[in-house]
């Protein structure tokens, strides 16, 4: 296991980023703001706090939610439109001087495309870039289900898009960042997890994790130094 030391140096010299998004790069859970927004935010917590307790996947949760929510493509772009989603203090600033310093960046989340796709806009990163995943709608609109194909529906999901990175452009150091046990698990293949706190802290991923951080400043001020 890389020392503290190690993983700094790693981040530094990484050829690509990848941020969670949910809680990471953005302030909210994006599943729960739609589901409030849709009217059901309450039974929607619930199961989310059954689903982190329990034994149950990542997919069967995300269907059981999405399930109770069936969100239309117009209750989605008003969401957005209404409520966009809070960026979270120094991930701006961060992400541009990822990219001065030629590092790509990549959106991997849990959420779905529409979100994030709206996020990496707003940062300037290619929505080529985003993995995220996809609510489907019928002709009318109304919910229709999620690409069910997509990594990211699954449990392990972030590791086999970094694993696909690594392969399509042969990136030699990738880096980690997010607030929960979705985004530690993706290391290996990622060669170093940072944990992020600044707007949750989940136990799990503070007591593992061995470089932990609240603030995105702590990062840039390790690429500043050197």
């Amino acid at each position: 296991m890389a020392s503290l030391l190690e993983m700094k140096e790693i981040f530094r010299n990484a050829d690509a980023v990848c941020f969670d998004v949910d809680s990471t790069v953005i302030r909210e859970e994006g599943i729960d703001e739609l589901a409030k927004f849709c009217g059901v935010g309450d039974a929607v917590a619930e199961m989310t706090r059954r689903a982190m307790g329990g034994t149950v996947t990542f997919k069967a949760a995300l269907t059981a939610r999405l399930g109770l929510i069936r969100p239309s493509y117009e209750q989605v772009q008003k969401l957005i439109s209404d409520n966009p989603p809070q960026l979270t203090p120094g991930i701006r600033e961060l992400v541009n001087r990822l990219h001065q310093r030629g590092v790509q960046v990549f959106l991997v989340s849990g959420g779905f495309q529409s979100i994030v796709e709206h996020v990496a806009l707003q940062l300037n990163i290619p929505t080529a870039n985003v993995y995220a995943n996809r609510l489907k709608f019928y002709f009318n609109g109304e919910y229709a289900g999620f690409d069910e194909t997509q990594p990211t529906a699954e449990s392990g999901g972030k590791g086999k898009v970094i694993t696909h990175l690594k392969e399509q452009f042969h990136f030699k150091k990738v880096v980690m960042i997010g607030d929960g046990a979705t985004d530690m698990e993706a290391c290996p293949p990622a060669d170093c997890f940072i944990g992020f706190g600044g707007n949750v802290i989940r136990k799990q991923v503070k007591e593992k994790a061995k470089w932990y951080i609240t603030h995105f400043d702590e990062l840039l001020k390790e690429l500043e130094e050197r």
